[in-house]
């Protein structure tokens, strides 16, 4: 399958991100998921086939299913009469989206203790200036997830964690306890599923949006690229589980002894068809739907 790494649609482009691109669509954008792949903030030139689609159609999934919890952006996945049959093959790649003014932090929720945060608990016991219990192992089931928010960057700048007092800093008490609020929500919603399904939640981030004077999600959600997922079969303490997210690129990359500045290196044919595997079973995990290739 072709991969589509970039779109040059008939319509006003409003942004383009590591993954995505937006335009204007009447008074709401078209949020459009290409094939890119990103780590450590940086771009690769190579695409992975189907991971537009599976972002897509994974987001799609759960806003549905947190239609109760949160009300999101989406309006429609079906794409207007000018736009179909091109050959970006857009039909499963876009969305239609309310279009809301991003609140400027990444809601990150951690449900166990690894990546990042297990690198910060070792040298501090806390996590994002939040203290944890003494003689927590690596992966282990935190007593109850935190929300540790950072900025969100620019492309090719690094997210950095905020504290509390920051947070509410950069976008006021009201708003913060709100996005915290409903971030915690949504993940153990999400990860009570997730589990239902023999994966595990480990941790995820979230975006929000003012729509008319109201707080909704916004951008992807629940995502491999936004969420850390392990096969519960898989998991043990101790030791940092399998995941079906962009690690085993990362591990891959960084084996390479790539300094993780621009340019990144060539993958491999092996490493770009195993990372396509990994995002389509965590869809198919997920939503218990075969993928359509």
């Amino acid at each position: 399958m072709k991969t589509i790494t970039e779109t040059n649609l008939p319509l006003k482009r409003v942004s383009s991100g590591k993954v995505r691109e937006m335009y204007e669509l009447d008074e709401d954008l078209l949020m459009v998921a290409t094939d890119r792949l990103s780590a450590f903030d940086v771009v690769f030139s190579q695409g992975i086939p189907y991971k537009g689609i599976v972002l897509t159609e994974i987001s799609k999934f759960w806003f549905d299913y947190l239609e109760g919890v949160v009300k999101s952006h989406i309006k429609s996945i079906d794409l207007p009469p000018e736009l179909q049959n091109r050959e970006e093959a857009l039909e499963r790649r876009a969305m239609r989206v309310l279009r809301a003014t991003p609140i400027k932090l990444e809601c990150v929720v951690r449900g166990y203790l690894v990546g990042s945060g297990w690198k910060e608990y070792q040298k501090s016991g806390s996590v994002c200036s939040i203290k944890l219990p003494a003689g927590l192992k690596q992966a282990q089931k935190l007593p109850e997830a935190i929300f540790t928010p950072s900025t969100k960057a620019e492309i090719g700048e690094h997210d950095m964690n905020v504290s509390e007092r920051e947070g509410r800093e950069i976008v006021g008490k009201e708003i913060y306890d709100d996005v915290r609020e409903k971030s915690l929500a949504i993940y153990q919603k999400a990860a009570d599923y997730a589990l239902t399904k023999g994966i595990i939640l480990a941790d995820t981030k979230f975006e929000f949006g003012i729509y008319e004077d109201e707080i909704i999600l916004i951008d992807e959600v629940l995502t491999p690229d936004s969420s850390r997922y392990w096969p519960a079969s898989k998991y043990e303490e101790g030791t940092s589980p399998p995941s079906y997210d962009k690690q085993y690129v990362r591990d891959y990359v960084e084996k390479l002894g790539w300094d993780k500045k621009p340019p990144a290196p060539q993958l491999s044919d092996e490493v770009i068809k195993n990372t396509s595997e990994k995002y389509i079973e965590c869809y198919e995990r997920i939503t218990g739907r075969k993928f359509e290739r």
